[in-house]
């Protein structure tokens, strides 16, 4: 029996077992599990692995998807140059145990532009976070040739404050990608602090949360006229990609 799993903290707004429970099921898969493992501190991923040998692999969720990386043996070239590790495929072999890292969430958002953002001269776009999903997000965009830019709570290198947000650079940049947890549940009421009486119909909110598949971030734009994008298109391909990385020779 291999076990597959989540590690994040916490967990309770996740998908991922149920997604994966259903699909074992649907598919006859028999011989695979998957749990969640709520780790209040990173450094127990290695106990983790070790009191459980047949765990073969795990989705990273917040808060680790960039502190993991000093935890792994070896991560993928496009992942490291992220930053960001949300797949994690673990190997034994001849007594040893290989943490290798990956990230699907950079093509599966990539994949998600493709199919609900259409070709309509959009060039910026506002990255509401920047933490690790953000970082994935930018480098999707760059990807598609769409210039990121970070808007955080506090002011840093190459990123703007909510309260630097001017109408000019709402009107410049017609995508906003909400990548922080404001608005996941249990706190559903929570959204990001965005001028939203300067939103109109040729914005594009997208939210990366998925739990609720509506957020108040996403109402807010639908309101304002916005065409709105759910993460739950995201969700599904990723767990795919990761599905496809577990059972790969890579």
């Amino acid at each position: 029996m291999r076990i597959f799993g989540l590690i994040g903290y916490p967990l309770g707004h996740s998908y991922s077992k149920q997604y994966f429970d259903r699909k074992y099921l649907a598919e006859n898969i028999t011989d695979c599990r998957f749990e969640n493992f709520p780790l209040n501190d990173i450094s127990l991923m290695n106990d983790l692995i070790i009191n459980n040998p047949e765990c073969a692999g795990f989705n990273v969720t917040i808060p680790y998807k960039s502190r993991i990386m000093e935890y792994l043996d070896w991560i993928e070239p496009g992942a490291r140059e992220i930053g960001s590790v949300n797949c994690i495929k673990v190997e034994r072999e001849g007594g040893q145990t290989i943490r290798k890292g990956f990230n699907t969430d950079m093509p599966a958002f990539r994949e998600t532009l493709r199919m609900f953002v259409p070709d309509a001269g959009i060039s910026g776009a506002l990255v509401l976070g920047s933490g690790g999903a953000a970082k994935s997000v930018c480098q999707a965009l760059r990807e598609t040739g769409i210039e990121p830019v970070i808007i955080s709570r506090s002011a840093g290198m190459g990123q703007l404050t909510y309260h630097s947000l001017s109408s000019e650079i709402i009107k410049k940049n017609r995508l906003i990608i909400n990548t922080t947890p404001l608005g996941m549940w249990p706190e559903t009421e929570a959204f990001p602090p965005l001028p939203y009486h300067l939103i109109t119909s040729h914005h594009i909110f997208y939210d990366l949360i998925y739990n609720p598949e509506m957020t108040t971030f996403l109402m807010k734009g639908a309101e304002a006229g916005a065409k709105i994008i759910s993460g739950l298109h995201m969700f599904h391909i990723q767990a795919e990609l990761s599905w496809k990385i577990w059972n790969s020779g890579l």
